[in-house]
């Protein structure tokens, strides 16, 4: 008589022993304990590199509603001192404005982008964009009577404040082959542009802090030393002496 599937599973059971865990096992069980406080640890830990929330999107085109009207705006003018964005930080060299603040549109910035990659094609590089399209430009019709509202949107922009930064390059290049791409971005953006390098000094609104502290710019007026006063004093000429030309009085 054949025994039944119960009574063969019955057996089966009854054959099977409590044994220690195998010592992979117990190598593997503080692993796997310590790995999971790591990454629940590294989950709550907040990000040091930014502060900001995330906007969906690219740098020309944000996820931004358009419906949602926004004031025209002036760009930032550091009137207190700041040398933010002024600076080469990523990469190697940079391109940074130099005649004055204006708003400059996602189109041209597409424009200069390209032509940078064009120019650097077949080196090996990377290239930093300092700025992005945060703004929206709305433009009504031709021949509007006023109060017609602000008008529909049109295109996306940035505002680009004088002696920032907008485009960094780094990679094995040679600098001259860089100075050639920013020009020929430059040329295409409007404005004036200058070619800079990583550590130069930063800028102040047009001045460079060369040589020039920070502290002698917030200064109302420079004060002259006392040691210039006393040199200008002894060598400028006496009343007497100015009178007579010059000349030394005749002894009697």
């Amino acid at each position: 008589m054949k025994p039944s599937t119960s009574s063969t599973l019955v057996n089966a059971l009854r054959g099977l022993q409590i044994c220690s865990p195998s010592p992979l096992r117990q190598i593997q069980l503080p692993l796997l304990r310590q790995s999971g406080v790591l990454s629940t640890a590294w989950a709550q830990q907040p990000k040091s590199f930014s502060t900001t929330a995330p906007v969906f999107g690219t740098w020309l085109e944000p996820d931004i509603n358009r419906k949602k009207k926004m004031a025209k705006g002036r760009a930032r003018v550091a009137t207190g001192g700041s040398t933010k964005g002024t600076t080469v930080i990523w990469g190697d060299f940079g391109l940074r404005m130099t005649d004055k603040q204006r708003r400059i549109s996602a189109k041209s910035l597409k424009v200069a982008e390209d032509t940078i990659k064009t120019r650097l094609r077949g080196q090996k590089y990377r290239i930093y964009k300092r700025k992005c399209c945060n703004v929206g430009v709305y433009v009504s019709g031709n021949e509007m009577r006023m109060g017609k509202g602000k008008g529909s949107f049109d295109h996306w922009a940035t505002r680009m404040a004088v002696s920032q930064i907008l485009f960094e390059v780094r990679g094995r290049i040679h600098e001259q082959v860089v100075r050639d791409a920013f020009r020929l971005a430059g040329n295409k953006l409007p404005g004036q542009w200058e070619f800079v390098k990583k550590g130069e000094a930063p800028v102040v609104g047009l001045t460079k802090l060369d040589g020039v502290t920070l502290e002698e710019l917030k200064r109302p007026r420079r004060q002259i030393p006392p040691a210039r006063i006393l040199e200008e004093v002894g060598t400028a000429p006496s009343i007497a002496e100015a009178g007579s030309g010059g000349q030394p009085p005749a002894s009697s």
